[in-house]
């Protein structure tokens, strides 16, 4: 179902959480919950993931991850305020370490002139660290553009691991 160098890094971020005592969540939208599937698909990864929200439509977001009304009505739901929001949602909802959200524009329609097919923002929380965003602007169709989002996220979820042992 995944390409093996995707299971490769998912199964090189859950060693690596393991190690570390660390648990994650994800709080996906345009991926769908494909983060948490490809984790949960190796075994052993109950030890290192807690939970997975996905929150597909704005109503989602607001309900299972809080994210304010107003912070969706001003940005939409893909942008940096919505993906930090819902990150530190569900940073705060999960008893987790960390927690990466992702929400974005995976085509192959609902693209526009300022937010185009592609455009993926991602966000970071972890307990102690400051919050942070990245934008892309990923290439390809929607699978391409849903499993690059992947990658990215565990990328991200790595960084928080970094930044903990240098603080």
């Amino acid at each position: 179902m995944f390409p093996d160098d995707l299971r490769t890094q998912a199964e090189r971020l859950l060693d690596a959480y393991k190690d570390a005592g660390w648990m994650l969540a994800t709080a996906e939208s345009c991926t769908g919950g494909l983060i948490a599937a490809l984790l949960t698909e190796i075994p052993g990864s109950s030890a290192v993931v807690e939970r997975g929200f996905v929150t597909y439509t704005n109503t989602a977001k607001r309900d299972m991850l809080g994210v304010p009304p107003a912070t969706l009505d001003a940005h939409g739901a893909v942008s940096r305020q919505v993906a930090q929001a819902m990150a530190e949602g569900a940073l705060a909802r999960a008893p987790v370490d960390a927690a990466v959200a992702v929400t974005g524009v995976a085509g192959p329609s609902g693209g526009t002139a300022e937010k185009p097919v592609g455009r993926v923002e991602f966000a970071l929380a972890a307990t102690g660290l400051e919050t942070h965003t990245v934008r892309h602007d990923l290439t390809g169709d929607r699978g391409q553009i849903r499993h690059a989002s992947l990658a990215i996220a565990f990328d991200l979820f790595h960084r928080a691991l970094n930044d903990a042992r240098a603080s």
